[in-house]
């Protein structure tokens, strides 16, 4: 009897067939919702990888490998760096895995084999994370792996599965989405609290946030000249909502709508004020998992509500059936499912709990993940930055007049005006942030441009706005770095300018081209 019982639990925890029935809509509005976001991660990609990890690109991909292999050799190496570039990582192969997941990523926002296009999007976007070094330790990419890799058991089965009756949500699928979505949220309140950093105990952490962000927007400019208190008020609803509010998730379903209410505008104003790339949009979507089709219908046309609440498409009406022969594979799926899940759920329980105390918890399982980034641990702005400091490349001619190259999202020219770029990721303009606020030596992406644009590198140069150097490569570049500011309000409205900015020196060592290089180029 407890083995009957036992076995109902487990089916009803990881069997799709007995999943959670009244998420359908959720799911088909966060399978939609995933495919955009998937496209917007490849569609960026495909005019920046070649510069970023092609043959000639900064971080050649190929280079990479060949350390990876040479140190753990071809198998152990495969699984620390699980990426189809092993096959080829030349211009062609780059640009296809471009190509096939944003294909992919189409036919799954047209419902079109979900299960299958997922797989596609999760292994090409994989491959391109593994291989991408600097280019790929961001917390939003491990967020859509996590996501997309999780979501490959939330899809319904089926080439056109509509709605996906006969095949509902499972519920640890299901838990684990919402899960991630928790995690993002409270390890980050963790991290701001646990990091010690005193802006956040002050509530003073907002006061620049708006300006000290990697890309912010010009709806940040004008948040940036509210008074103090709105940045304190700002500061508190931040530790507020991460700490405290998302717990309502796991409250009944009226507290689970009114938390959706609360953090859904919030995710929004994220969006508008800073560019996150698609991280920001990955956690708005996650969000619609607190709701249900009950509380979905009502935002339907009223001719389609009797549809959503009882209908089936064609589609669905050939409910699966499961002979005896087709069993033995059942059970395997489902226990690959179980093993799958659970996995995913212990990393990434032990990383949490890791945050908030040392237990010695078995870390095999967490380490064996790793290279996958399907079990991550989160935590943005446990320490916020205190300033704003930008690297730019410069080329010369003679060593006395320097040419800036102008980069395309990135703040520069001091009137030009801040833009929302999201779920856009310019990846390369990105990372010099984050080199801005180290040392060239931590960040050899510096040094790797410099010796690029000494050869007028045609992939490193599609990674800024223009070429300013088109007869041919400077005989010197180098990299300086400024300080940045967001002007006042009577300076925005009296010159135009919406930064102003002081020249601090040298960022990193000025680079020469050998004679015999230039009179080649």
């Amino acid at each position: 009897m407890n083995i009957d019982r036992l076995a109902h639990a487990f089916r009803r925890l990881f069997d799709s067939e007995q999943g959670a029935a009244d998420r359908l809509i959720p799911r088909w509005l966060v399978l939609r919702a995933l495919g955009g976001i998937y496209f917007s991660a490849f569609f960026s990609l495909i005019f920046q990888i070649r510069g970023l990890i092609g043959p000639q690109g900064i971080l050649p991909a190929n280079e990479y490998l060949q350390a990876v292999a040479h140190s753990f050799g071809q198998g152990r190496g495969l699984w620390f760096a699980p990426t189809l570039l092993w096959l080829s990582s030349g211009p062609h192969m780059l640009t296809a895995l471009c190509w096939v997941g944003m294909i992919a990523s189409l036919l799954l926002i047209m419902n079109a084999w979900p299960r299958g296009m997922l797989a596609v999007c999760f292994v090409c976007f994989l491959s391109f994370v593994s291989a991408a070094r600097d280019f790929s330790g961001y917390q939003s990419d491990g967020m859509l792996l996590e996501m997309g890799f999780i979501a490959l058991f939330f899809a319904p089965s089926g080439f056109r599965p509509g709605l996906g009756r006969p095949s509902p949500p499972s519920r640890a699928s299901l838990f684990l989405l919402q899960w991630e979505w928790f995690r993002i949220y409270f390890e980050s309140g963790v991290a701001k609290i646990a990091g010690g950093d005193p802006e956040w105990r002050h509530f003073t952490a907002m006061d620049e946030y708006y300006q000290n962000g990697p890309l912010p927007t010009w709806i940040g400019w004008y948040l940036q000249h509210l008074p103090h208190w709105f940045h304190a008020s700002t500061a508190f609803a931040t530790l507020a909502l991460e700490l405290a509010l998302v717990w309502m998730l796991f409250l009944p379903r009226r507290w689970r709508i009114a938390c959706f209410l609360i953090v859904t505008p919030w995710e929004l104003g994220v969006i508008l004020t800073a560019n996150y790339t698609f991280l920001n949009y990955l956690v708005l979507t996650l969000g619609v998992l607190l709701l249900d089709d009950r509380s979905l219908l009502g935002f339907f046309p009223a001719r389609w509500q009797k549809f959503l609440a009882t209908g089936a498409t064609p589609q669905e009406d050939g409910v699966q059936t499961s002979g005896r022969f087709l069993a033995p594979f059942k059970i395997a799926k489902l226990s690959l499912t179980a093993v799958a899940l659970s996995w995913i759920f212990y990393a990434t329980m032990a990383e949490l709990i890791w945050m908030l105390s040392p237990l010695p918890l078995p870390a095999s399982p967490v380490e064996a993940l790793e290279p996958f980034r399907v079990a991550n641990r989160y935590g943005l702005f446990g320490i916020m930055t205190r300033g704003r400091y930008e690297i730019e490349f410069q080329g010369s001619e003679d060593g006395k007049t320097w040419v800036p190259y102008p980069f395309r999202y990135k703040p520069q020219d001091s009137n030009q005006r801040p833009g929302i770029y999201a779920p856009y990721q310019p990846r390369f303009d990105w990372n010099l942030w984050f080199a801005s606020l180290g040392s060239w030596q931590d960040y050899s992406i510096v040094p790797r441009t410099e010796v690029r644009l000494l050869s007028n590198d045609g992939d490193v140069l599609n990674l800024f706005a223009t070429n300013p150097f088109p007869q041919g490569p400077p005989r010197e570049v180098r990299a300086v770095i400024w300080q940045y500011w967001f002007t006042t309000m009577s300076e925005k409205r009296t010159q135009g300018l919406w930064w102003r900015r002081e020249f601090l020196g040298l960022y990193a060592p000025t680079l020469e081209a050998h004679p015999m290089a230039r009179s080649t180029a």
